[in-house]
């Protein structure tokens, strides 16, 4: 979901490579006190790494941010062929199954533990991990329940309610959503959100029972209505002219969501620790809606480790210290990030708490009420590469490169030739 460019693909394969290879097939468990972390940008990973320090001030955590996810995804398989490995690296989850699909890269963490805590996870969460050996590769850290988050303060300023339940109720469809942008972009000139490319294509097409591939495993990304009608809301957003143009995760995004270049923005619950880390000055400014149709999925990431780490045990200690139920609770209190372990969602914690950066918002109860009820749809190998294409085609058509027309065709042409099928 992250762009890349080619200075930094350059960057993360020189950082796969330039160490040479790891060596040996038998798996290092190391003496416990150090281990290197590959995680990706955007998430602030380094705020959950200085929690652990804190209760294991003689483990030394070597955090490298990569690059996207994606990139780190590359960096991640371009090591495992041959370069510097890291012990534990983040995995996002449309990345996930082409991992899977090579489990013998990885430890089987039933051994190290998993097998005793699996059942702590959300059942369609943690399959996503399991290969079809029954081999469980990753612990899942976050679950990506879907919310909308926007300024009050320039809601205000163009007569729209500022109430989360009466903004809310603006948008119960994407229809509803463009046309309230169109109502927000005439009244003050300014756009009314970052992109149309993440914010509205990105969580349409998560919302679907179905999204790049059939439960069987056949790609349908072509032929799915539901992956049409999302690419569709994608391009009507695009041509409505309400949109800053700033995609996700650049520095321009950053700097206009610190400047209120935009009012809105598509919120996964991973999405609000970003928001606070770029724009500390608006706290208080930001408050949460229900993302329009309700419900769904955006993201999840996986804690993994490589087969040759050097330093297992380490890595493990800290997946068992980071991602038990309370662990990932007091993460969620934090950093925003929504646990994957239901038996805290009844929990005081959760249920009763209210972020002050977003106007007090109940953030536990708005993201887990938008997981509910939702029928999770297989993500395949190449989930990641499609979705990129789709993303591309949207933002050619924003910034003016691409005919609308044309823009389905064009995705799909490039889908074909990115992934041969």
């Amino acid at each position: 979901m992250k762009f890349r460019t080619a200075a930094s693909i350059t960057v993360v394969t020189l950082l796969a490579l330039s160490a040479g290879c790891s060596g040996g097939s038998e798996p290092n468990t190391g003496d416990g006190k150090s281990f290197e972390f590959w995680s990706f940008t955007g998430i602030n990973q380094k705020a959950s790494v200085d929690e652990y320090r804190k209760t294991h001030p003689d483990v030394d955590v070597k955090l490298t941010e990569v690059g996207s996810s994606v990139e780190t995804a590359q960096a991640l398989t371009t090591a495992l062929a041959g370069g510097k490995i890291p012990d534990l690296v983040l995995i996002q989850g449309d990345d996930l199954p082409k991992f899977v699909q090579q489990a013998q890269n990885f430890h089987d963490l039933r051994e190290m533990g998993a097998d005793k805590i699996k059942g702590d996870y959300l059942d369609w969460v943690i399959a996503q991990s399991s290969a079809k050996s029954g081999q469980l590769i990753g612990i899942p850290t976050d679950v990506g329940g879907m919310a909308m988050a926007y300024r009050t303060d320039l809601f205000r300023a163009a007569g729209l309610p500022t109430d989360r339940a009466a903004v809310s109720k603006l948008w119960p469809t994407w229809s509803a959503y463009i046309e309230t942008g169109r109502k927000y972009t005439a009244k003050t000139g300014k756009p009314f959100v970052d992109n149309a490319a993440t914010s509205v294509f990105y969580q349409a097409v998560n919302q679907g029972t179905e999204k790049y591939y059939d439960p069987q495993g056949t790609p349908v990304y072509a032929t799915n209505p539901q992956v049409r009608q999302a690419f569709d809301y994608g391009l009507q957003a695009a041509q409505a002219g309400i949109t800053a143009k700033q995609s996700s995760f650049t520095s321009g995004w950053n700097a206009g969501m610190n400047q209120g270049q935009f009012a809105t923005i598509a919120a996964p619950s991973w999405m609000l620790n970003s928001i606070r880390t770029n724009a500390p000055s608006t706290k208080g400014k930001w408050d949460i809606a229900t993302i329009p149709g309700s419900s769904g999925n955006w993201g999840g990431s996986y804690l993994a480790i490589p087969k040759n780490a050097k330093n297992a045990k380490a890595a493990w200690d800290y997946i068992a210290g980071t991602q038990s139920p309370q662990g990932q609770l007091e993460h969620f209190v934090t950093s925003g990030a929504l646990p994957t372990t239901p038996s805290v969602y009844t929990d005081a914690k959760l249920t009763g708490f209210k972020d002050p950066f977003f106007s007090d918002a109940p953030t536990g109860t708005i993201y887990t009420n938008s997981l509910l009820g939702l029928k999770p749809f297989l993500i395949g190998p190449d989930s990641s590469a499609i979705g990129q294409e789709f993303l591309n085609a949207i933002t050619n058509v924003e910034q003016g490169k691409g005919q609308p027309a044309q823009a389905w065709d064009a995705a799909v042409k490039n889908i074909k030739t990115a992934i041969g099928k």
